[in-house]
């Protein structure tokens, strides 16, 4: 298989990353992030049972304690 190298920036390089599975090539991410045959419906029903609210509050709670500790660490109790 033929190969080509790329130059990327460090942020394209992270945000690559994060899409990385740990038994998935850079190669691998590439291609299933750019897949044009993709169904965008494929997601729909992926959060059949979750309690939508459950998961708003909870994200609420996580995002207000992680301003709380920011703001302690920068302006103290």
């Amino acid at each position: 298989m033929a190969t080509k190298t790329i130059t990327v920036t460090e942020e394209a390089y992270e945000r690559l990353v994060a899409f990385k599975g740990d038994d998935e090539s850079f190669s691998e991410v590439l291609v299933r992030l750019t897949d044009s045959h993709a169904d965008p419906l494929e997601l729909i029903g992926a959060w059949e049972g979750t309690d939508y609210a459950a998961v708003v509050e909870e994200g609420k709670a996580e995002f207000d304690a992680s301003m709380e500790e920011r703001h302690d660490a920068l302006f103290g109790k």
